[in-house]
């Protein structure tokens, strides 16, 4: 009888023995084109990075807690924000974040600012949950001082009370573009309302240092905690000057990232944070405390189209932040984009972090990513780029002069053109929207439908976006249509030629609202022009392999355009015949790579679309 070793048994296995089947499956191919990513901040990322087996743990909650659900409350209508409240707190959230109209997450909705918050938590529990104050506009302040108001009206201890108060001027500052007032007296004034909630009291945190605003606006990864480290020294300085002992106002910050749809990104930035707040600390001369990071899911990552993928690309998002060591989440509804969530899309955005939790108990390891290659290499590169950016920043004078100069937006600005430019060719592809699109699909309900995005304020304003705007503008233009633009989709030669390429060509006119039906075929030439002057479409767009091009393709080009075609693509780039191809009336190619948004807005023109 044979006996199989143990797993001891067996040899290690070493990075060569990997690149070996790697380079089976590579067939050639160079690996660094391949298996080398190259982010937005310069950083080249192995996919076999070796392991870091004694890499620290980097934890933030205490071990095998979880972390808190914290339901977003951004209904208009008091009572209704209170009901609300009250069935999220019942089906498993344990904290709950005030979103007022004036913080730049609100997104058109939020609770009046100055409401009546007795009316808004009307039978919560402030003591036993946790409480997050979302303001901006620079009304802070207000906000935070109504929530004390409510806590010394019900008699509750400050102390027993967890409330995060969102203290945020920068952020203020970055959303609206301009101050109310020179930086030297705002943060004087955030250091006295700091002061007034710390007699009162309360343990904070009392600020925040917020990097969804930039996130928003397209900053990247360690551009967003370059900002956010930026804005916790600036609220450190400006409670030492107060007179705060530093010690006790590194206790008053908190810090808010935004968790995306790159899982192993997202995780190495909540792990980077409290590398870089570690090094703060010791620069300070302070002993090492705990930060306090909050996540919330990424804005400019969800989709009006399709908008159930928002599902998985919020799951992942709340993952990657709970394993990142997140404090507390916030998981968007999928409907977010599409306007103010009603109750199925709530009850679905808490039961996500639910099932995180209480199902696959996500929370039970503290930094379960430690020591994999992979998320150490990027958290070690992501927190040294976003600390020569911090750097930068402070050298330039800080966070407000970085603003005020607008030099700030304009770094950001370029990692957005360079990210627009690869959703634009598709390298960074959307499901559902760039890529899979699907065209006729009932769109989820929600309680009031997005407003319009307001112009800037100012033109130093950071503006939030959402990287699939492009592709659902062209979608918005083909419905407003009297009639769907169709594109007639001129198969070549045998279905084993030509299904790839028209499938291909399919999803990529469909991606801007053309519907394209894939034929089964023609007999021969006569045939296929027959049935594009019966399609009654503009234009045409021949798929098939490369043999048949090199035999067929000029002459159905040449055709078509005969046949009134105003417009002929081809699906593919043969190189070898591309000028004759051009010569018989190609007018353009269809190819993995090429600027889809240039190519579906020219289609759309050709329909006669505005």
């Amino acid at each position: 009888m044979t006996t199989l070793p143990f797993a001891t048994d067996l040899p290690p296995v070493t990075r060569e023995d990997w690149l070996k089947l790697v380079d089976g499956v590579l067939k050639g191919a160079p690996y660094d084109k391949k298996l080398v990513t190259a982010t937005y901040e310069g950083l080249a990322l192995d996919a076999l990075p070796p392991r870091k087996p004694q890499a620290p743990i980097l934890a933030g909650r205490a071990a095998g807690a979880p972390w808190i659900i914290s339901q977003r409350v951004d209904q208009p209508d008091l009572a209704a924000a209170n009901a609300q409240a009250l069935e999220d707190l019942d089906g498993g959230a344990s904290g709950l974040s005030l979103v007022f109209a004036s913080a730049p997450e609100a997104r058109g909705f939020g609770l009046p600012d100055g409401a009546d918050l007795e009316v808004v938590l009307k039978d919560v529990l402030l003591d036993l949950i946790e409480t997050r104050i979302e303001s901006g506009a620079f009304v802070g302040r207000e906000d935070a001082l109504a929530f004390a108001a409510v806590v010394e009206a019900r008699g509750l201890d400050p102390k027993a009370v967890s409330v995060s108060f969102g203290l945020d001027p920068l952020s203020d500052f970055a959303a609206a573009g301009t101050l109310p007032l020179a930086w030297p007296l705002l943060a004087k004034r955030f250091a006295e309302t700091s002061a007034l909630l710390a007699a009162k009291g309360f343990q904070g945190p009392l600020a925040r240092a917020s990097g969804t605003v930039f996130h928003a606006a397209g900053a990247s990864d360690a551009q967003e905690l370059a900002a956010v480290l930026a804005a916790a020294v600036a609220y450190l300085k400006a409670y030492a000057e107060a007179g705060v002992p530093l010690e006790e106002a590194a206790t008053r910050i908190e810090a808010a990232l935004v968790a995306d749809v790159n899982q192993t990104a997202t995780i190495a930035k909540f792990r980077a944070i409290r590398l870089l707040w570690g090094a703060v600390l010791r620069e300070s001369g302070l002993p090492s405390t705990a930060l306090k990071v909050h996540a919330t899911t990424a804005w400019r990552s969800l989709t009006r189209r399709d908008p159930y993928v928002n599902l998985l690309r919020t799951t992942v998002a709340a993952f990657a932040a709970g394993v990142g060591g997140a404090d507390s989440v916030t998981v968007l509804p999928f409907t977010q984009a599409l306007g103010l969530p009603d109750a199925f899309a709530r009850r679905l955005a808490r039961n996500t972090q639910v099932m995180l939790i209480e199902e696959s108990n996500v929370h039970r390891v503290a930094d379960p990513a430690a020591g994999a290659g992979a998320v150490e290499a990027y958290t070690d590169g992501l927190a040294q780029k976003a600390w020569d950016l911090f750097r930068t920043i402070e050298g330039r004078g800080g966070l407000a002069d970085v603003l005020s100069d607008r030099w700030l937006q304009g770094e950001i600005a370029e990692v957005k053109a360079r990210r627009d430019k690869d959703v634009a060719t598709r390298k960074a592809p959307i499901t559902g929207t760039s890529e899979y699109p699907i065209l006729v699909q009932e769109a989820p309900e929600v309680l009031a439908p997005l407003a319009a995005r307001p112009a800037p304020a100012a033109d130093g304003a950071l503006q939030p976006y959402r990287v699939s705007e492009a592709f659902e503008a062209l979608r918005d233009a083909a419905e407003a249509a009297p009639r769907t633009p169709t594109v007639f989709l001129a198969t070549l030669g045998p279905v084993a030629a030509f299904t790839a390429r028209a499938t291909f060509a399919k999803n990529f006119f469909e991606a801007g609202g053309i519907a394209a039906a894939v034929p089964d075929g023609f007999a021969d030439l006569d045939a296929l022009v027959a049935a594009f002057k019966a399609a009654g479409t503009p234009f045409a767009c021949l798929a098939s392999s490369d043999e048949v091009y090199a035999s067929d393709a000029a002459a159905a080009a040449t055709a078509l355009q005969a046949a009134g075609a105003g417009a002929v693509w081809l699906a593919g780039k043969p190189a070898a015949i591309e000028a004759e191809l051009k010569a018989a009336g190609v007018s353009g190619f269809l190819f993995a790579g090429c600027n889809v948004l240039d190519t579906l807005a020219a289609a759309q023109a050709a329909a006669g679309l505005e």
